[in-house]
């Protein structure tokens, strides 16, 4: 009988810090940590602070003169304690009643504080109050359900406004929607808590400053010497058990000896200990440039083992990948898929494929994908997960390729190819929108990643937060608008 971890079951044994193994549903590799607990997958330092405001005017007409707004306020906390386990990770600075602007004026200090601001509409005669809780220049989203009151009219035109250009509406009777509402302020805050390793030899002093400026995010190289260290250091014994947790959670191994698979396994420890050292969550590796057959095996089964263990590895010292796959770990606690696409109009879709795949792209609480151990394709050498996702599952492909622009396309999953070509893991995503487009308009190299679920709203409300350009790649070009009618002829 097999023993499923929950997310708290895993945070309890990181923050234990001991050498206990966790075994993950359905026949996945062990995920070890050894480091501090994580918050939530991908932040390892402090809560998302959020400043939640319940915003009312006592006897408005709508949605009713007799409505106490203390009671209604009392029904929404029921929900989000309901709901505490899509805010384990968050904080709310303030919890307040506000049915005056002076009230918000008051809380100034807590708001600067925020990661984020979620206001709770809940009757007519909030505007002042909005206006002052907007004033403090932080990320906000109102959560408005139907009967608050007739101020979404002017939602909209306010958005437009320098005043609103950080406010988001949700205007839903669906209060599940209320943990969708914090998810950008998580991402924020993931990315300005993120420190990501890089190694490698070559220089990324320009784009490390640039993220650093932008987001907070900090980068830094990380060593051959240290690795090889760390490698040496890591003991035999840990190395096997590793080794046969890998072994015996495959559905088979094809081409990897395993010794090959030992020295994967005892390198993927090496690098998590230095990623718990330096309390970083991202790791990545020059693996075919300037560590190329520099280390002793290659990292790709300590990429998969970090992504399913709420972490982060990224192949080939792709910073704008780890940057990437920061903002969506972030936006859905998932970790992504590093690919190099190749197009097949014949089955209406693109194919994302690369050797490393992550058994855990459901997130480290959810059961794993079944896996095959194969060599790296185009090497013919090495040790990598092959990873057969789920078929029918919606996802989201999206590459920040600047501080300044995201490209995305979102689709749904309609294979998984197993053939010899290309790379081991692929998956084929038939795209929202036109495949045309996507590839005649393709740019900014091959990679992008791939993450569980439609995250095309969540990238738009950060997007919006950040001033990030938000492009869809596959998006029809809006129709023109019709020819004016030729006037009629005048007569003679």
């Amino acid at each position: 009988m097999s023993w499923e971890p929950t997310r708290r079951d895993l945070l309890k044994v990181a923050a234990a810090g001991g050498a206990m193994y966790l075994a993950a549903g359905c026949g996945g590799p062990a995920a070890r940590s050894a480091g501090p607990a994580l918050i939530s997958p991908g932040c390892r330092t402090s809560k998302v602070r959020v400043a939640k405001l319940y915003m009312g005017k006592p006897k408005a007409h709508w949605p009713l003169p007799t409505m106490d707004l203390k009671e209604e306020m009392g029904r929404y906390e029921a929900q989000f304690a309901r709901m505490q386990n899509e805010f384990r990770d968050v904080e709310f600075v303030t919890n307040d009643l506000i049915t005056a602007p002076e009230q918000v004026t008051a809380l100034k200090d807590k708001l600067a504080a925020a990661d984020g601001v979620l206001i709770i509409h809940l009757s007519m005669g909030i505007v002042p109050m909005l206006k002052e809780a907007l004033a403090a220049g932080k990320p906000t989203v109102l959560f408005a359900a139907p009967y608050s009151g007739h101020e979404w009219t002017g939602y909209g035109a306010m958005r437009k406004q320098k005043e609103g250009a950080l406010l988001e509406c949700m205007l839903t009777g669906d209060m599940a929607q209320l943990a969708v509402a914090v998810r950008p302020f998580r991402a924020i805050h993931h990315l300005r808590e993120a420190k990501i390793l890089n190694v490698t030899t070559r220089n990324f002093d320009a784009f490390a400053a640039a993220v650093k400026q932008k987001f907070g995010t900090q980068i830094v190289q990380v060593s051959r010497e240290r690795v090889l260290a760390g490698y040496n250091a890591v003991p035999d014994a840990d190395a096997e058990a590793e080794t046969r947790r890998w072994i015996s959670g495959a559905q088979k191994v094809v081409e990897p000896s395993r010794d090959e698979i030992y020295k994967s396994c005892k390198l993927a420890l090496a690098l998590e200990k230095i990623v718990n050292e330096e309390g970083a969550t991202v790791i990545t590796v020059d693996c075919y440039g300037s560590m190329w057959r520099q280390l002793p095996a290659y990292p790709c089964i300590s990429h998969s083992r970090m992504n399913s263990m709420g972490l982060g590895g990224v192949c080939e010292s792709d910073l704008r990948s780890c940057m990437t796959h920061v903002m969506l770990q972030g936006l859905c606690g998932k970790p992504s898929f590093v690919s190099d696409p190749t197009v097949d109009a014949a089955a209406g879709g693109i194919i994302l494929a690369h050797c490393m795949g992550t058994p855990g792209m459901d997130g480290p609480d959810k059961p794993f994908a079944p896996y095959r151990l194969r060599c790296v394709m185009e090497r013919q050498e090495g040790a990598v997960p092959q990873v057969f996702m789920r078929i029918g599952q919606r996802v989201t492909q999206a590459e920040l390729i600047d501080t300044a622009r995201i490209i995305f396309f979102t689709g749904t999953i309609i294979d998984t190819p197993d053939v010899p070509r290309g790379c081991r893991t692929k998956i084929t995503v038939k795209v929202d929108g036109c495949l045309e487009k996507l590839w005649q308009n393709w740019s900014h190299g091959l990679h992008r990643q791939t993450c569980y679920g439609d995250l095309r709203d969540d990238l738009r409300r950060l997007c919006r937060f950040t001033a990030i350009e938000l492009i869809d790649e596959a998006a029809e070009p809006p129709p023109a608008p019709p020819a004016p009618a030729p006037a009629p002829a005048k007569k003679a």
